[in-house]
Protein backbone atom coordinates (compact mmCIF):
# COMPACT_ATOMS: atom_id res chain seq x y z
CA UNK A 1 0.00 0.00 0.00
CA UNK A 2 2.89 2.69 1.13
CA UNK A 3 4.53 1.88 -2.53
CA UNK A 4 1.43 2.62 -4.10
CA UNK A 5 0.74 6.05 -2.10
CA UNK A 6 4.67 7.06 -2.87
CA UNK A 7 4.29 5.92 -6.56
CA UNK A 8 0.85 8.57 -7.11
CA UNK A 9 2.45 11.32 -5.14
CA UNK A 10 5.77 11.05 -7.30
CA UNK A 11 3.83 11.05 -10.67
CA UNK A 12 1.76 13.69 -9.24
CA UNK A 13 4.79 15.92 -7.90
CA UNK A 14 6.05 15.58 -11.49
CA UNK A 15 3.24 16.01 -13.84
CA UNK A 16 2.36 18.99 -12.10
CA UNK A 17 5.97 20.27 -12.43
CA UNK A 18 6.39 19.39 -15.92
CA UNK A 19 3.17 21.43 -16.54
CA UNK A 20 3.59 24.54 -14.72
CA UNK A 21 7.70 25.11 -16.00
CA UNK A 22 6.45 24.09 -19.26
CA UNK A 23 3.43 26.66 -19.14
CA UNK A 24 6.33 29.29 -18.23
CA UNK A 25 5.44 29.77 -14.86
CA UNK A 26 7.83 31.27 -11.62
CA UNK A 27 10.00 28.10 -9.80
CA UNK A 28 8.13 29.03 -6.81
CA UNK A 29 5.02 28.57 -7.91
CA UNK A 30 5.37 25.67 -9.57
CA UNK A 31 6.94 23.77 -6.64
CA UNK A 32 3.75 24.84 -4.47
CA UNK A 33 1.71 23.01 -7.28
CA UNK A 34 3.70 20.59 -7.30
CA UNK A 35 3.77 19.65 -3.41
CA UNK A 36 -0.15 20.10 -3.74
CA UNK A 37 -0.34 17.92 -6.47
CA UNK A 38 1.92 15.05 -5.09
CA UNK A 39 -0.76 15.16 -1.99
CA UNK A 40 -3.84 15.20 -4.20
CA UNK A 41 -2.19 12.48 -6.24
CA UNK A 42 -0.87 10.48 -3.12
CA UNK A 43 -4.29 10.33 -1.42
CA UNK A 44 -5.72 9.07 -5.03
CA UNK A 45 -3.69 6.36 -4.80
CA UNK A 46 -4.34 5.68 -1.38
CA UNK A 47 -8.16 5.43 -2.46
CA UNK A 48 -7.00 3.36 -5.45
CA UNK A 49 -4.79 0.71 -3.83
CA UNK A 50 -7.87 0.44 -1.54
CA UNK A 51 -10.42 -0.38 -4.55
CA UNK A 52 -7.87 -3.20 -5.61
CA UNK A 53 -7.54 -4.85 -2.18
CA UNK A 54 -11.11 -4.76 -1.51
CA UNK A 55 -10.91 -6.32 -5.03
CA UNK A 56 -8.84 -8.94 -4.61
CA UNK A 57 -10.25 -9.92 -1.58
CA UNK A 58 -13.89 -10.90 -2.58
CA UNK A 59 -11.86 -12.31 -5.56
CA UNK A 60 -9.97 -14.75 -3.17
CA UNK A 61 -12.97 -15.44 -0.96
CA UNK A 62 -15.20 -16.42 -3.91
CA UNK A 63 -12.67 -18.70 -5.45
CA UNK A 64 -12.47 -20.53 -1.87
CA UNK A 65 -16.43 -20.23 -1.71
CA UNK A 66 -16.32 -22.12 -4.81
CA UNK A 67 -13.88 -24.63 -3.74
CA UNK A 68 -16.08 -25.27 -1.13
CA UNK A 69 -19.11 -26.28 -2.94
CA UNK A 70 -16.93 -28.35 -4.79
CA UNK A 71 -15.43 -30.11 -2.33
CA UNK A 72 -18.90 -30.94 -0.10
CA UNK A 73 -20.46 -31.80 -3.44
CA UNK A 74 -17.93 -34.14 -4.41
CA UNK A 75 -18.36 -35.90 -0.94
CA UNK A 76 -22.19 -35.71 -0.87
CA UNK A 77 -21.87 -37.70 -4.10
CA UNK A 78 -19.67 -40.38 -2.56
CA UNK A 79 -21.64 -43.46 -1.35
CA UNK A 80 -22.07 -43.90 2.19
CA UNK A 81 -18.60 -46.27 3.59
CA UNK A 82 -20.11 -50.10 4.08
CA UNK A 83 -20.51 -50.55 8.22
CA UNK A 84 -17.87 -52.80 9.61
CA UNK A 85 -18.94 -56.57 9.38
CA UNK A 86 -19.92 -58.10 13.34
CA UNK A 87 -17.06 -60.12 15.08
CA UNK A 88 -17.56 -64.02 14.62
CA UNK A 89 -19.56 -63.27 11.19
CA UNK A 90 -18.39 -64.15 7.63
CA UNK A 91 -16.93 -61.68 5.13
CA UNK A 92 -18.32 -61.01 1.79
CA UNK A 93 -16.26 -62.20 -0.65
CA UNK A 94 -15.09 -58.44 -1.72
CA UNK A 95 -13.57 -58.53 1.61
CA UNK A 96 -11.80 -61.46 1.74
CA UNK A 97 -7.84 -61.53 1.23
CA UNK A 98 -6.76 -62.69 -1.77
CA UNK A 99 -5.67 -66.18 -2.19
CA UNK A 100 -1.89 -67.20 -1.36
CA UNK A 101 0.27 -67.20 -4.63
CA UNK A 102 0.72 -70.70 -6.10
CA UNK A 103 4.25 -72.42 -5.62
CA UNK A 104 5.89 -74.79 -8.01
CA UNK A 105 5.69 -78.61 -7.64
CA UNK A 106 8.88 -80.09 -6.55
CA UNK A 107 10.72 -82.75 -9.20
CA UNK A 108 10.93 -82.18 -12.67
CA UNK A 109 8.05 -81.83 -15.32
CA UNK A 110 8.03 -85.51 -16.36
CA UNK A 111 8.02 -86.81 -12.77
CA UNK A 112 4.85 -84.35 -12.62
CA UNK A 113 3.13 -85.84 -15.37
CA UNK A 114 4.00 -89.60 -14.45
CA UNK A 115 2.56 -88.84 -11.13
CA UNK A 116 -0.83 -87.12 -12.48
CA UNK A 117 -1.05 -90.39 -14.57
CA UNK A 118 -0.80 -92.69 -12.10
CA UNK A 119 -3.69 -93.88 -9.81
CA UNK A 120 -4.26 -95.82 -6.79
CA UNK A 121 -7.02 -97.79 -5.73
CA UNK A 122 -7.37 -98.89 -2.11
Amino acid sequence: MQFIVLLFGALGFSLVMVTGFSAGRQPDLVLRDAALGCLAAAIVGKWFGHVIDQAFAQTLAAARAEQQAVAEKKESARPPAAPAPAPGRARPASAMPPPPPVTPLSGTPESRLVNKTKTTTP
